[in-house]
This record gives structure tokens, sequence and C-alpha cells, in this order.
């Protein structure tokens, strides 16, 4: 039988697994209404402990062994272009039969992007069927749904053949730049990946992912009163608008590639010459080799502006998430997808997008994978994000069906793939 024809859907007992899924559905809803009430805004370590204890609570009931792994601190830049440590929190596995022979690995984020001061904090109904709330789509909703699949997987007989793991990263929305290495070490255990950042809103699922970077620059000059002594100052926002003249002019030197200067300060007062000045800005990349070149033309416009006289230039982040291409595997791991979505009565189409997330990570380690097997939503990042609640239970029952495939065998040539990629 070929991955093409499969049919899981019409298996023994599992219509009344995913009627199970169905009979949940007004939990779910409940659920993510109460979770998106916590602020988990990434670097509040507070309010994302809290969601970590609400999340093992409800996984409780998998019987799942747990491990935390603690993350190293990062840096970020001040306004003021000083370097801060930044505590990064912890990742947290939840997993169960972790010797199977087959693996897959299900990843997702507890942070949010909306801040503990953030005016967005209270989930509000809009209609029937949508619900206006922070992380409701991006991706308390997700965790959810992971959950609910799995809850339907541990009650079908193919469950006792496979490990499971869901790993759940509290910085994503800050790059994953200290969750990277986990990603990449976790990704190497699995055979599959299944991330669950929200779908579009009409269904659509990602498939190529650009790359991407975050960064500072940071210029120190030399203070001086804007009157009586000018000329004995270096104006570090004036040199800073140079620099970003040239970062934008990035733009195009390798197909597909966008240098967006994004966040800027310096200045105290327009009386007195600025010292300081920092601008925060970000890349997007198609390829992975065009990652060299950027940073090498990074470096050349460093070191040219650190050359004028009076002034320093110093260049903080990186690429953090390299560009997720489709490899044979994932196209055919793409393929099984769709497939099962059919089987419910789902037209699943993909897309390629300038958005990244844990996906890439996943790529870079070889692990074929789909990443926006969330609910269906839209409007992330902002204070209008939604989720379309009819899907909980839609996405749960596509997830349970590609949970039970893939122990079932059904995705064999995925693996085969895979392994023929590796040697």
């Amino acid at each position: 039988m070929t991955q093409k024809f499969f049919d899981v859907a019409s298996q023994a007992g599992v219509q009344k697994l995913l009627a199970g899924i169905d009979a949940r559905q007004d939990t779910m809803v409940d659920t993510v209404t109460a979770w998106s009430r916590v602020n988990s805004g990434s670097r509040n370590l507070d309010g994302i402990s809290r969601m970590e204890s609400l999340i093992l609570e409800a996984f409780s009931a998998l019987e799942p062994e747990v491990e935390f792994i603690d993350l190293p601190d990062g840096e970020s830049v001040t306004a003021a272009g000083v370097v801060e440590v930044a505590p990064n929190g912890r990742c947290v596995r939840i997993f169960k039969r972790p010797d199977a022979n087959r693996r897959v690995l299900m990843t997702g984020h507890i942070d949010t992007v909306f801040a503990v001061d953030h005016p967005f904090q209270t989930p509000v109904w809009l209609d029937d069927n949508t619900l206006n709330g922070p992380g409701v789509a991006d991706m308390k909703g997700g965790i959810i749904v992971m959950l609910e699949a799995l809850r339907a997987f541990e009650n079908s007989p193919h469950a006792a053949s496979t490990s499971w793991e869901v790993l759940l990263s509290p910085d994503e929305e800050t790059g994953s730049l200290a969750s990277a290495a986990v990603l990449a070490d976790r990704a190497v255990s699995a055979d599959i990946g299944l991330t669950y950042e929200p779908a579009l809103a009409d269904g659509t699922l990602a498939g190529a992912r650009k790359g991407s970077g975050n960064f500072a620059v940071v210029v120190n000059g030399k203070a001086a009163h804007a009157g009586r002594e000018f000329f004995n100052g270096r104006n570090a926002v004036v040199l800073l608008a140079e620099i970003i003249a040239d970062l934008s002019a990035l733009t195009g030197g390798r197909p597909g590639l966008t240098v967006n200067p994004a966040v800027i300060s310096g200045g105290v007062a327009p009386n007195v010459v600025p010292d300081t000045a920092v601008c925060r800005f970000n890349v997007r990349l198609e390829e992975p080799g065009d990652s060299g070149w950027f940073l090498a033309e990074l470096d050349k416009i460093v070191e040219r502006f650190s050359a004028r006289d009076g002034f320093s230039v110093s260049l903080h982040g990186g690429i953090n998430r390299p560009p997720k291409a489709i490899s044979d595997a994932n196209q055919l791991l793409m393929d099984a997808i769709a497939h099962c979505g059919a089987q419910l009565g789902l037209t699943i189409n993909y897309v390629a997008t300038g958005g990244c997330c844990e996906g890439n990570n996943l790529a870079a380690a070889g692990l074929p994978n789909v990443d926006t097997l969330g609910v269906r939503g839209g409007l992330i990042h902002s204070a209008e994000e939604f989720v379309l609640v009819d899907s909980f239970a839609e996405r749960a029952k596509l997830s349970a069906l590609i949970l039970i495939a893939f122990a079932s065998g059904l995705l064999d040539d995925v693996l085969a793939a895979k392994a023929n990629t590796k040697a």
C-alpha cells in the first residue's frame, strides 16, 4: 500500500476516538480561555512558570515522564546601548515510552509576545466562533490541540509501539536563541516532527520558510553641548543613520533577502550631541548559504564605520533560524498529512512563508516536520489575535490521525526518505 492511498480513519475504533475528541470541544475552549488570562510573555518567568504548572496538570492525565531543561542566560541590548543579562528559563519535556522504535517529536512554546504590562491581557468573544485573546492561537491553543490528540492516541492499540515527546520552550517568540540547542538535540532523537503554531484562518499550513536573524547595532560617539561645543561632539545618531542606509541597501543582495531596520533609539535632549544610538534590525533569507554572505557584509559595515574618528560600533545578535527547505522526506510527510486531512473532509494546502518558527530548527537538524498543526486563527502578534474555536476538535482529530498513521507504519516512506537523505 503506498502512502497516497492509505486509510487510517476506517481502522477499527478510530471513529470512536475521533468522537471522543468532539465530545471534549467545550472543555478545550474553556481551557484556552482560562490559559489566555495567564500572562506568559517572553521574559515574564513568573507567568511562564504559572503556565508550566497548568500545562503539566492538564498533561498529567496521560501519565507521562517530565524533564526540565534549564537554559543558559542570554543577552539583551537596552535602548541606551547597554548589554544586559537576560534569563531564559527552562524547556519542559513531557514524554512517554522513550525506548519505543517509532519516535515523534511535538514542539511548542509557552511564551507569548505580550509583556506583563501590555494592555492586551483578557480574552473576549467576538462572535459565536471567534475568540480574541492573548495566546489563544499562538500558541496556547496549539498546546491544547497536542494534548487532546495525544489523549485520543493513548486510547488506540498502536500507542504502545510509539514514543512521543512534547517539548515546550519559553523563548520561541524571542527567536529560540537559548532553546535552539535543545531543539536540535531532541530532533536528532526523533523520526518526524509536528509543531503547533497556528494554521491560517482558512486552514492553510506553512511549507517552506525563510530563515531569520535578529541584531542590534550600537554606536558610541561623544556627547557635547549642541551650541557651545558642537564640533567637539561625535553625533552617534547621525552615524547610525548612515549605517541604517547601508543595512537597508543589503535588501535584495541575495534573492529574497530582506533587511528591516525596525527599532531606533538615541539621544537625551535636542541641545545635546548624542553619544549613543541603537538600531535593532531583522534579516530574512531564503537560502542557507546566504547567511555567510550577509554576516560578512555586516562585518564590513561595522569595520568601515568604526574607523570614523571618535566613534565605536558594535554588533550583537545573529542568525537564529536557518531557512527551512522542503526535503523529499518533508514533502512526503506534508502529503501524508494532507491525506489525513482529506479523510476528515479537510482540504490541506501549503504555502511558502517569510515567517519562521521551531520548524526551521527541526529541519536544520534533519527532521522532516510540519509546523502549523495548531488551531485555525489569525492576526497573531497583535491585540486582534483570534482563534476560530471550531478548529479545536478539527485540528486535534487531524493530529490524532497523523499519530495513528505514523504508529501503524503508514508513514514509513517518510522514514525511508529521511534515511536516504542522511546516506
